[in-house]
């Protein structure tokens, strides 16, 4: 058995997940999500095809013509996710328990991929906790949120501020939790994903850090080594930066403040699972990130298009974030 933390939850599985670190106090009373991988719920079969009710169904294609992303749900109770790449999910609708199945072809580090980051996204929106599609870090007490469409640079902004010695709490998926009026940043695992590009402009070599998965290109920052720091815990929010276009004017990269009301559509824009939510998820949805906007300081960054600048551009964010009386 194998206990971890991730996102403020408790999680118990059969095998080890690539990327958590397990914790050395544990207690199976405690445990918020059950996750079984290499495996599917052994009543699956036994429940009819006509309880069995599609409910999205992504407009991305691989190049076989098959959906990036189907999902349906299974007698009102459970929900079953299935990839393009034969990867499938079963989630119950209370997120107690996770079931991960793969192909042959595929390996657990792939698998490990979508369940920390959609899946889990998906799973934390089921339990009444906004998820934004950014990257988080901490600056003293509070925590900095980079926001952005995929492609934007977050992962890459906030591996900067880690090699720069400051502490990560969370890469592409950023729970946000409301207590006692404020807002609180959940961390996630010690773990950044950067593009070989990114890797290049950060290290000097394209593969200074180790692959992801064996099937991917992509590679990844352990935060648990000398040199760098994962927050493991909750911390205030500061500040919400969100990363427009990359630009080769010399004036780049520079900031504006973001209206409240263009702000709250860029936050909803990016939060997870938002094709899938119901309309009382929706308005819960609205109604957090209407407060967020309201209270939490936000601006939106103009990167310049030499990722080599990307020194310049912490520097320029961490100089706002004091001036805003973050200290």
């Amino acid at each position: 058995m194998f206990f971890y933390s991730v996102y403020g939850l408790k999680l118990h599985s059969n095998a080890p997940i690539p990327g958590l670190v397990p914790l050395q106090n544990r207690s199976e009373s405690e445990v918020d999500v059950r996750v079984w991988l290499s495996c599917v719920p052994p009543w699956l079969a036994d429940i009819p095809e006509g309880l069995h009710r599609v409910c999205y169904v992504s407009s991305c294609q691989d190049e076989h013509g098959q959906p990036a992303l189907s999902v349906w749900k299974i007698d009102d109770r459970y929900f079953r996710l299935l990839y393009c790449d034969r990867t499938e999910f079963i989630i119950d609708h209370s997120v107690t328990e996770i079931w991960a199945n793969w192909p042959d072809n595929l390996t657990l580090e792939d698998t490990a991929t979508y369940l920390l980051g959609p899946i889990f996204g998906f799973g934390l929106r089921l339990r009444g906790v906004v998820c934004l599609h950014a990257s988080a870090i901490a600056v003293g007490d509070k925590s900095i949120v980079i926001l952005g469409p995929a492609g934007a640079g977050k992962s890459t902004t906030a591996a900067a501020f880690a090699k720069a010695g400051f502490p990560v709490l969370s890469d592409d998926v950023v729970p946000i939790l409301e207590r006692d009026n404020k807002f609180l940043v959940q961390p996630a695992y010690p773990r950044l994903r950067l593009w070989p590009t990114s890797v290049k402009a950060l290290y000097g070599k394209a593969d200074a850090l180790p692959c992801l998965t064996p099937n991917w290109d992509k590679r990844y920052l352990d935060l648990t080594q000398p040199g760098y720091q994962f927050q493991d815990l909750p911390l205030p929010l500061g500040a919400i930066y969100i990363l427009g276009d990359r630009t080769t004017s010399p004036s780049a990269p520079f900031l504006e403040a973001v209206p409240s009301h263009t702000g709250l559509i860029t936050l909803i824009s990016n939060t997870y699972a938002n094709n899938w939510l119901d309309k009382k998820m929706r308005a819960e949805e609205f109604d957090l990130l209407s407060r967020v906007v309201d209270n939490v300081p936000l601006r939106r960054v103009t990167p310049h298009a030499d990722v080599q600048l990307i020194s310049k551009l912490c520097n320029l964010i961490l100089e706002d974030f004091y001036k805003l009386g973050n200290w």
